[in-house]
């Protein structure tokens, strides 16, 4: 038994700790930052099949104190490397500090750069390359008030690229986010689900991917750790196991979800990503004025323009605002990062969430479905008689 930290943007913590606890990780907490778990190396293996809200997935291998340049090479140095590096693996360092006496990092990435290529040089007679590009081997690096954690990262390439996502729009939304938006939103993955805004589609696609039980890792030839030296035919045998498993929990999907755009380009593309995925969406082209009706009361979750790299006219939210409000039987989780986007509404959120879409903060604001027999806001008297 170990323990594992599945890393998470900003604000997403919570979606995480709650998808990790869904599949049965155990001794799952939340912290700044990500969620620590426990089990054997196959469970942190599992977590880069299944996780939707992951960025990463560390595996901790030593904790020190390091307040020179010094302490934290002897400590890197220290470390038994070859459960995952020889001297014909490439490998790369990253590292974050904080409140240090070592405060550039990447003086520091460089300092445990040295100490591991110096360690594999004294075991195997040579030191293995530096690749930025594409590593066999991923370290990570964290310097916090002078303690020094050093992790594997076992995923290789983030998480958030599942291999579909081809086609890329002006204001793409990482697939983990979007994964974290629709927990959010309360969605129950049987309920019909519309995204108005859908851009290169990943907010539906990761709807389905989820509602048919399909693991977003399928989509990766292979994993960081797959490259290890330690991964031998035994743990490839034990891998393959976890992927035929993914393969046989997969389902039909049993929600209709519905994505249009007003670009005709964005729903082609959002099209192409969705045949990639492997899911059958329903596909509209209009604006938000003309959303298709779902079949019974639904989900409508949607990241409309923030007026930043799409720009909006001044009346935007105001007639989003409208359009919305004639659908209150269907439940709302609208992401925007501009503050006066909740201007308009006549109702205020049920729930708001403060998430991170890269730098830029925004808020998850999520309405309930109101009932027709529910009293309407005092305001648009013309759609009352609705």
């Amino acid at each position: 038994m170990r323990e594992f930290f599945a890393t998470a943007a900003k604000g997403t913590e919570p979606a995480l700790r709650d998808e990790l606890r869904e599949h049965e990780f155990h001794g799952v907490r939340a912290e700044r930052g990500g969620v620590r778990f426990t089990g054997d190396w196959p469970e942190g293996w599992r977590c880069c099949l299944w996780s939707r809200v992951a960025m990463t997935v560390l595996a901790p291998l030593t904790e020190y104190d390091a307040p020179s340049a010094e302490a934290l090479y002897e400590g890197a140095r220290a470390l038994d490397w070859s459960c995952c590096l020889t001297s014909r693996h490439t490998f790369s360092v990253r590292a974050v500090c904080r409140s240090s006496r070592l405060r550039h990092s990447g003086f520091i990435a460089l300092k445990v750069k040295d100490a591991i290529a110096d360690a594999i040089r004294d075991r195997y007679g040579a030191r293995p390359n530096v690749a930025r590009h594409d590593p066999d081997v991923s370290v990570f690096v964290r310097l916090v008030e002078d303690r020094a954690t050093i992790a594997l990262d076992l995923a290789g390439e983030p998480l958030f690229r599942r291999g579909y996502r081809r086609e890329v729009g002006p204001a793409p939304l990482k697939e983990t986010l979007a994964a974290a938006v629709i927990r959010f939103s309360g969605w129950d993955r049987l309920a019909p689900l519309l995204d108005p805004f859908c851009g290169s589609g990943v907010i539906p696609i990761e709807a389905a991917l989820w509602a048919g039980r399909r693991a977003p890792g399928l989509g990766r030839p292979r994993f960081g750790f797959e490259r290890w030296a330690s991964h031998d035919a035994s743990c490839r045998e034990r891998m393959k196991a976890l992927r035929e498993a993914a393969l046989a929990a997969a389902t039909e999907i049993p929600a209709d979800i519905v994505a249009g755009d007003l670009s005709e380009e964005a729903v082609s593309a959002a099209r192409a990503n969705a045949r990639r995925a492997g899911v059958r969406l329903r596909w509209y082209r209009g604006s938000f004025d003309h959303m298709p009706r779902l079949d019974r009361p639904g989900f409508i979750v949607a990241n409309p323009p923030y007026g930043r790299r799409l720009a909006v006219a001044d009346d935007f939210y105001e007639q989003l605002a409208r359009a919305l409000h004639r659908r209150r039987r269907d439940t709302l989780a609208i992401l925007s990062a501009n503050p006066g986007c909740t201007r308009p509404f006549p109702l205020r959120p049920d729930r708001t969430w403060t998430l991170y879409n890269g730098p830029i903060e925004c808020r998850l604001l999520c309405y309930r479905g109101r009932e027709r027999n529910d009293p309407p806001p005092d305001r648009w008297d013309d759609d009352r008689r609705e």
